[in-house]
């Protein structure tokens, strides 16, 4: 259950302001004696990285009260202060972790009870959203319990400041800054409120809506405007106190507030796909977003770049499989072999393309991997600078805190650690402390004394030339006989000295074993000599050890020569570098025009410009178009899948509530599904992406082209009129979902058409209620989403495909539309369609359908083969789709079915999957035949497009040739050699405890009733 704890924002400022008070006063009282020290240090030889690139070698840094007072080379001491002496050591910047939840309490999902019904209302009290994953009214600051433990084991990796962010939720509420220190909490915390955070996720309430990605976006959407609408009233309330209150909703408000100060929005939105997506809901409502991201931006620099948003970039590169046995090998998609080569180049190839990133350790199994991964970062091209930036400087100015945090310069917090060397150029170095606003926490323990130096050792009768030296917290000993140096151990605790010292080179005896204490210049004390005798020794130094660049255990780079380009998409078929517009002549083939023409023989269609330009005999060709000789094949136009499921990401269906039509399958292209691409090679050019029959009323629709390498915005057929999904019987009535599921309204097939008309009627008053409001004295008019998107279809705006099978629902949906003033588009399936064809003809509706399926559940017990001819002769415009990705392959085969058994022409059977459905989906203006003037979208088959021995040869999209056999046996070796390649390379890594490879090799493949399948990755 959620509490709530909502800091007011007109106090943030205020909490700011006093901080910096806050090392002197208190409201606390004190328990115990007063401390009137003040707080003066100065640290001293030391090498101090004020900022990234700005390093003061051999500087000084005084600190006063816990805020840095100077930095320099040449300063004076101030009188009284505490001075450390750190002989060379180095100095950083305290790390700012920019994305984390240690210190709030991890949100837990309650276990499920079993045969309880679906919860679709929120269980939380008081005046709260009422959908349980919009929390924006959480404030971390109020819950933040920093464990010691945790704090202490990441002051040990450099970090200092921490942004606490919620882990639950959709809108999760603000977040605060917090220092690593063991103040009370009231000291530590920087920032109340450093901004709103946001995900896909709805984390661990059992409501049931969203549960899809789409539905997600919806509700952000739909959210986001109520929350307007909202602060509008409460407006109107304020100006006239009379008016009654009709809701108080403490999320919408704290939503509202939180926008109106202009909080930066933290989004946790996972790969590129979902950056591009919150950067769309960002540019509908004005919001400026923070991404959190998986790490995978590399795979699309250029649209990352284009969105000029900075980005919270993780660590967690992914590790290496056991992949010795062939068997387990082969269970491994290629696109994880790519990213485990790839990620560690993430950060560099960020920085390269100019985009601002933090680092955040939030995704690392462990956090001790922290030094490992940001040391691959490196070795795979980061910079030391950017390193550092994407550590310090950039989280700050991310947060809002750069005037306080970030670097080492005066006025700052004295936040920073200490080091033997550069973090960012050696792959061994050690941390010794961490230092919070002035606070030291050890980490280990520094020298007390500089032991490095030329001594004279005098051990019994024995003189020795002892050199000592190294880094200061870990000198090295070795001694000068005649040429050699010979080495030896050495261990220094304070001021008390361990020394062995071999007598000759290689051979570990004989040796002097000593133990003495050190003073300022001389150490001395007893031991052995090398034949066991007891002595007394003395070491006094004579001399310094000129001081070199220590060239040792530096961060040696990563070979990425075999690194090969990225693709577009991230996939085994992608393209290095995406299809241009060319001119092509394509001679000599029969071309199948759709239009009067019909069948051309021996013809050629010329392209360029991405359209048809002409289609005829002896045309010229151009200068630099691109012949293909075609002699023998045949050209169609590209086929239309009017219903289909492919390249969608996350669930198909939002099945939650009986009418989801506010939901956009728009929001969720995937356009890195391989499906794309495998029905490209069955000559499909564009698909209509249907929301599932979960529901009466389903999601809004997207037609795409199917090109392959774009990103999902640039796939949208962009002049495609809108369609929603309706679906009728089985599935809606949620006949085979079991009884835990049967208490969603309607559960009968009648109780269905209730549904849709009462839907209707609702968006009917909507409008009145909408041509009444305005003018000075009204309340503010709030918008819904959903009954918009059904007003569309009333104003003809929107068409709808329906999900059907049973003759007498198709009529009383027909029945129903017409009642209402518009008619269904497209009847889908519709299996029992030849015994009403004559009443879809009167209707003008379409009819898109499966060729031979029958018998696969009761409501389609009266299918036959001969539906298509049957509903084709009575002049209803017919449709062959897939609903199936793999179907998606062969539609001309399953058009051919109908020439078997219905008698229908070839011609009207290759119209059935080119320009029927173009006509359907309203764009046979631009697509669906051969003619000038038309989208090059074509395909070239190497035998007669109805046979089952026509193999696709080329198809192009626009005039872009996205796939091309010849390229595809070519991509075929290349997947092969790169597999084996990547293979080997991952035997051969040094990564210990390789495990196998335990996730799912290829696509979900999603159809009308798939629910809670997410889409995989492919091989």
């Amino acid at each position: 259950m959620r509490k709530v704890f909502m800091l007011r924002l007109s106090w943030i400022a205020l909490l700011q302001s006093l901080f910096v008070l806050a090392s002197a006063q208190t409201t606390f009282p004190v328990q115990g004696m007063h401390s009137n020290a003040t707080s003066l240090q100065v640290l001293s030889h030391c090498n101090i990285v004020r900022a990234p690139g700005d390093v003061v070698m051999n500087g000084m840094m005084i600190i006063r009260d816990g805020l840095v007072e100077n930095v320099g080379t040449n300063i004076s001491v101030p009188a009284g202060a505490a001075v450390y002496d750190l002989h060379g050591m180095w100095v950083f910047p305290g790390f700012i972790d920019a994305w984390s939840s240690i210190g709030l309490e991890r949100a837990k999902r309650e276990p499920e009870v079993p045969g309880a019904s679906p919860q679709y209302v929120t269980k939380e009290k008081g005046p709260l959203n009422w959908n349980e994953a919009v929390t924006p009214e959480y404030a971390a600051a109020s819950h933040i319990v920093m464990d010691k433990k945790a704090a202490a084991d990441l002051r040990a990796l450099g970090f200092t400041t921490l942004h606490v962010v919620p882990n639950d939720g959709i809108f999760r509420g603000t977040s605060a800054l917090l220092n690593l220190g063991e103040e009370p909490i009231h000291r530590e915390l920087l920032q109340p409120v450093v901004g709103s955070c946001m995900s896909w996720d709805k984390g661990t309430t059992h409501q049931s809506y969203p549960s899809s990605l789409m539905g997600a976006i919806a509700l952000i959407a739909q959210t986001l405007i109520d929350a307007d609408w909202y602060a509008q009233v409460a407006q109107q309330r304020s100006a006239r106190p009379g008016l009654p209150i009709t809701e108080t909703n403490l999320s919408l408000a704290a939503i509202q507030q939180q926008i109106a100060a202009k909080l930066p929005i933290f989004f946790d939105c996972g790969d590129w796909q979902g950056m591009m997506r919150a950067q769309r809901i960002a540019q509908e409502y004005g919001l400026q977003l923070i991404f959190k991201t998986d790490g995978g931006g590399y795979q699309r620099l250029a649209e990352l770049k284009a969105l000029g948003r900075p980005m919270i970039v993780p660590l967690n590169f992914p590790e290496a499989y056991d992949v010795k046995d062939p068997a387990d090998a082969r269970e491994v998609p290629l696109r994880r072999l790519w990213h485990w080569e790839a990620a560690p180049t993430n950060p560099a190839q960020l920085d390269k393309a100019g985009i601002q990133f933090a680092l955040t350790l939030s995704d690392l199994k462990k956090q001790a991997d922290f030094w490992p991964m940001l040391q691959k970062a490196i070795r795979s091209g980061l910079s030391a600078k950017a390193a550092l930036a994407a550590l310090t400087t950039t989280p700050a100015n991310m947060l809002g805190v750069a005037q306080r945090v970030g670097t080492l310069d005066p006025g700052k917090l004295a936040n920073f650690f200490i080091a033997d060397d550069d973090v960012f150029a050696k792959e061994k170095v050690t941390i010794y402390e961490t230092w919070i606003a002035g606070h030291r926490y050890s980490i280990q323990d520094i020298p007390e004394w500089d032991s490095r130096g030329q001594y004279q050792l005098q051990a019994g009768n024995e003189t020795l030339r002892l050199l000592i030296s190294g880094k200061y917290a870990q000198p090295k000993a070795s001694h000068i006989q005649g040429n050699d140096t010979i080495e030896g151990t050495l261990k220094v605790e304070g001021r008390n000295v361990s020394l062995t010292l071999p007598m000759q080179k290689g051979k570990p005896i004989p040796q002097y074993r000593l133990f003495g204490i050190a003073t300022a210049s001389q150490i001395n004390g007893e031991g052995t000599a090398p034949n066991g005798a007891r002595l007394t020794w003395a070491a006094d130094l004579v001399g310094q050890i000129p001081e070199k660049a220590d060239t040792t255990g530096l961060l040696k780079p990563i070979n990425l020569a075999d690194m090969p380009a990225v693709r577009y998409p991230f996939s085994p078929f992608g393209f290095t570098q995406l299809p241009t517009q060319n001119i092509w002549l394509i001679k000599g083939v029969t071309v199948w025009t759709n239009t009067a023409q019909g069948k051309l023989e021996n013809a050629e269609v010329l392209i360029a410009e991405g359209k048809v330009q002409a289609v005829g005999k002896g045309l010229l060709k151009p200068p630099g178009a691109t012949v293909v000789e075609a002699q023998g094949m045949h050209l169609t136009p590209g086929i239309i899948d009017e219903h289909s499921h492919i390249a969608i990401s996350g669930d198909v269906n939002e099945g939650t509530h009986a009418n989801t039509a506010e939901v956009r399958i728009g929001d969720v292209v995937n356009s890195e599904d391989v499906n794309i691409y495998r029905q490209l090679s069955g000559g499909v050019t564009t698909s209509q992406l249907l929301h599932g029959s979960a529901n009466p009323i389903g999601g809004q629709s997207a037609i795409i082209k199917l090109r392959w390498g774009l990103t999902p915005q640039e796939m949208k057929f962009a002049a495609a009129p809108g369609f929603i999904k309706f679906a009728l019987g089985e599935n809606v009535k949620q006949s085979n979902w079991g009884d835990q599921f049967h208490t969603r309204y309607p559960q009968t097939r009648m109780g269905v058409e209730q549904f849709i008309r009462d839907a209707f009627v609702a968006a009917q008053d909507y409008r009145k209620q909408m041509k009444a409001a305005g003018g000075p004295n009204a309340m503010p008019m709030r918008r819904d989403l959903q009954l918009e998107t059904l007003l569309e279809i009333m104003d003809g705006k929107r068409f709808i495909t329906c999900h059907s099978y049973v003759q007498s629902e198709i009529i009383m949906l027909m029945r129903l539309a017409e009642s209402l003033g518009f008619k269904i588009n497209t009847f889908t399936h519709v299996l029992e369609g030849y015994k009403i064809a004559d009443k879809l003809q009167a209707h003008g509706a379409t009819a898109s359908t499966f060729s031979d399926w029958w018998a696969y559940k009761y409501e389609v017990i009266d299918a036959v083969p001969y539906n298509a001819s049957i509903m084709q002769k009575m002049g209803v415009n017919v449709c062959i789709n897939s609903d199936d990705a793999e179907m998606g392959r062969r539609l001309n085969q399953e058009a051919a079915k109908s020439v078997k058994y219905g008698g229908m022409s070839e011609e009207d059977a290759l119209k059935m999957v080119t320009l029927n459905p173009a006509k359907a989906l309203h764009i046979d203006q631009y697509v669906g035949s051969i003619e000038k003037g038309k989208d090059a979208d074509l395909v070239l088959w190497s035998d007669h497009p109805l046979s089952v021995y026509a193999v696709v040869q080329k198809t192009f999209v626009d005039g872009r040739l996205y796939f091309d056999r010849a390229n595809d046996h070519a991509l075929s070796l290349f997947v092969n050699a790169e597999r084996q390649r990547l293979l080997q390379k991952m035997i051969d890594s040094p990564e210990k405890d390789k495990k196998k490879f335990e996730g799912k090799n290829g696509p979900q493949i999603h159809h009308c009733e798939s629910q809670g399948e997410g889409m995989e990755e492919e091989q």
